[in-house]
């Protein structure tokens, strides 16, 4: 068998079907592993990248199935669905990799602002950190949280060695940010060679079937 024949096309696309799973899954854990330890939880990106990974390891599961079954209409939807998952991942791995230190600030900033004193205190209390920001910025908000939400935590402010949580924050975002992002966009090309192996895989006779049916 060619390698352009039926048999070559089928393994090709499982094979590819199943690095998306892996990727999928990657995209999930990596992205879990920031918000846990690196991003509050309102910050979208993190939560557009889960949610890519989640529809990319789906859409990998039907592509697979439809692949190994030689399935037109499974391959049809995948085919759609790809090309739209390679849409949003290449929007959200570019917005990933663009996200300066800036930006990052100003979105901890207003996330800050927006929790209740009790998500502050388990955040500090976790990091072992107090604050967000210490700087012309934050100043402001600094000060209040010293005296108001770091009276008993974290236990760094008895060492008197406190970093303040928007640092250290920023230090684990800026690493998932990086890894989030080029794992993403160099994955998203290789979604349209899967869109197009979908397409000739789907228009190729299954040698094995009745010479005689149609596609």
């Amino acid at each position: 068998m060619v390698c352009g024949g039926f048999t070559c096309s089928k393994n090709a696309l499982c094979s590819l079907n199943v690095v998306y799973i892996l990727v999928g899954l990657l995209l999930i854990g990596v992205a879990a592993w920031g918000k846990e330890f690196g991003i509050v939880s309102s910050i979208h990106i993190i939560g557009g990248v889960i949610a890519v990974g989640f529809f990319l390891l789906l859409i990998a599961i039907v592509g697979l199935i439809g692949a190994i079954h030689h399935h037109q209409v499974m391959l049809f939807f995948y085919m759609i669905i790809l090309f739209l998952v390679f849409l949003v991942q290449f929007g959200v791995s570019c917005s990933c990799l663009a996200m300066n230190q800036d930006q990052q600030e100003k979105l901890l900033n207003s996330t800050w602002s927006l929790m209740s004193n009790n998500t502050k205190g388990e955040l500090e209390g976790r990091l072992d950190c107090c604050g967000l920001l210490n700087n012309t910025l934050g100043q402001k908000q600094f000060n209040q949280d010293w005296f108001s939400l770091c009276t008993s935590l974290p236990p760094c402010k008895d060492r008197r060695n406190c970093y303040t949580c928007g640092t250290m924050m920023l230090q684990h975002a800026s690493e998932a940010l990086k890894i989030l992002g080029g794992v993403g966009l160099f994955f998203s090309f290789t979604e349209i060679l899967g869109v197009w192996l979908a397409v000739r895989y789907r228009n190729q006779k299954d040698p094995r079937a009745n010479p005689s049916a149609f596609l």
